[in-house]
């Protein structure tokens, strides 16, 4: 039998903690391995992927190589948006496979990882030529007057409570703790939210995000009841 090392990133480590992103990674492995015994390991990196320090992914490819087994990761980028760094994880001689791309070859992974670096630089480009445009307009930046603690609090506390006395969030909270009660995980919730036509109090499909902060609120905070 075929054996994977499966690899994991988060960008923060709220994400590590509420397992929200996570989450998404493993089920979206599962669907595509459709086997648990199958995979000998598991590693989870809590970083950026403007960062190339992965401790854990060295873990996991060193495991891989030890036990001949393949790496599989969820999606291309959860890997980095650095180039030279997918082009060096293919030459560590470990086999590894995306279960968003698994036809992909040497050269549609290379023409991926460039455009990723690609849009990586123009997104750090294109913020520095917005703040210098600010500065040149005369804009003083940093924490405005109207943006002080008490502004956000006060803000937040407006948020809270629209959320709060929203019909749409109220109607989906009774599903969500429903369902938890019955045992489901949270991306079971959110395709049964979806698949009965529910919407955020933005008129938004529901995602991760929004239930488990629904179902935070509704448990910890009890301002959503």
């Amino acid at each position: 039998m075929k054996t994977y090392v499966a690899y994991y990133r988060v960008s923060t480590q709220k994400q590590g903690e509420s397992g929200l992103g996570l989450e998404a990674q493993k089920n979206a492995v599962l669907s595509f391995l459709k086997c648990t015994d199958c995979i000998k390991a598991e590693f989870t990196e809590v970083e950026s992927g403007k960062k190339d320090h992965r401790p854990q992914l060295k873990a996991a490819i060193a495991h891989a190589k030890a036990t001949g087994s393949t790496l599989v990761i969820a999606k291309l980028d959860r890997l980095s948006r650095n180039a030279g760094f997918i082009f060096s994880l293919k030459d560590s001689g470990v086999d590894f496979i995306c279960a968003d791309m698994p036809d992909a070859n040497t050269l549609t992974i290379g023409i991926f990882a460039v455009l990723a670096q690609h849009e990586r630089e123009l997104i750090s480009s294109r913020t520095k030529a917005a703040l210098e445009a600010k500065k040149a307009q005369g804009f003083k930046l940093g924490t405005p007057e109207n943006l002080s603690e008490a502004a956000r609090l006060k803000g937040l506390a407006v948020r809270r409570a629209n959320a709060a006395n929203s019909k749409e969030n109220k109607q989906a909270i009774h599903l969500i703790l429903s369902a938890k009660a019955e045992g489901k995980s949270f991306p079971q919730i959110v395709a049964k939210l979806n698949e009965l036509g529910y919407l955020t109090s933005r008129g938004k499909k529901f995602g991760l995000s929004s239930v488990h902060k629904l179902y935070t609120r509704a448990t910890v905070s009890g301002d959503a009841l």
